[in-house]
């Protein structure tokens, strides 16, 4: 009985997976056992779907990002996400002394963190150490693949 409540949670569980996992996979299809027999729903997040938009430079790329879009919900930063985004990125600052560079290649990810967070979604990626920094700061569900 316990293993079939624990998979009745684990269907009800929402995923998001990251850039990262997303990019990788669609190169070199790494991920692509793991990602079709991921249980939970699959939700795309939109400041994921914006940096792969931003990197496509051909038609199979932005017919992936097209696909993509229309594949599942959407969970987009809500306004206390960004607000709260930057005060992660500012307690960062001051912790580690990051240059401004660094916190605008973060701010994207403290984003998808923070929205799988409010979202109760456990988010995916293979960019471990941004995202465990970050966690250090808000905690969310992480797996590192």
């Amino acid at each position: 009985m316990r293993a079939s409540s624990n998979s009745r949670a684990a269907m009800n569980e929402i995923v998001i997976f990251d850039t990262s996992v997303l990019i990788n996979n669609q190169r070199t299809g790494r991920y692509s056992e793991r990602i079709a027999s991921q249980p939970g729903r699959i939700r795309n997040s939109s400041v994921v779907l914006a940096e792969l938009s931003r990197g496509v430079t051909q038609p199979a790329e932005r017919h992936f990002v097209g696909a993509l879009e229309k594949s599942r919900p959407v969970l987009t930063p809500t306004e206390s996400n960004w607000l709260e985004s930057g005060q992660v990125l500012a307690k960062i600052m001051k912790d580690k002394g990051f240059e401004p560079a660094k916190l605008r290649d973060l701010h994207f990810d403290v984003l998808i963190a923070l929205t799988a967070r409010s979202s109760g979604a456990k988010l995916i990626t293979s960019n471990r150490d941004d995202f465990e920094l970050i966690r250090a700061y808000k905690d969310f569900q992480l797996e590192v693949w």
